[in-house]
């Protein structure tokens, strides 16, 4: 993990991290999928109101590197909670706890400003690595239907 470093996204890394997501989501599911992932990504960078994304961002070498996203949602019990999606590290950093390292950044960040419930969707055996317990959708429904 050295030289490795994480900030705060900020919108003039958004072509990088557009690009990104594009080359990561398309090298594991398809072009197709790339495509979509990087017009997620674009529109949550465009349409959300600031205090409802926070975004995080690992370089290297100046080069982004990793890169992530919370976003808001609320609760049935009126709670504000974040959703950590979506998520990509380059091919050539993954396995080297870039992606952990960036969860625990931001994570440390929303801590900061008293943010207290963060869900994700994926491996359990992953994200339980980085703090997150394997929940139901008895204890918290998904804002979306999952697949």
């Amino acid at each position: 993990m050295t030289g490795i470093e994480y900030s705060i996204f900020e919108s003039c890394s958004a072509q990088d991290v557009l690009t990104l997501f594009n080359k990561v989501f398309t090298q594991s599911e398809g072009e197709t999928e790339g495509g979509i992932v990087a017009d997620l990504v674009s529109e949550l960078i465009s349409l959300t109101p600031s205090n409802d994304l926070f975004g995080f961002v690992a370089y290297s070498d100046n080069s982004v590197v990793g890169c992530i996203f919370f976003s808001r949602f609320i609760l049935p019990s009126n709670e504000s909670a974040f959703l950590l999606s979506p998520v990509a590290v380059s091919t050539e950093q993954q396995g080297k706890h870039v992606g952990q390292g960036l969860i625990n950044y931001g994570l440390k960040h929303l801590k900061s400003l008293d943010v207290g419930l963060v869900f994700t969707y994926g491996d359990p055996g992953f994200y339980a690595k980085v703090g997150f317990d394997q929940i139901t959708e008895s204890v918290v429904k998904p804002p979306f239907e999952l697949s």
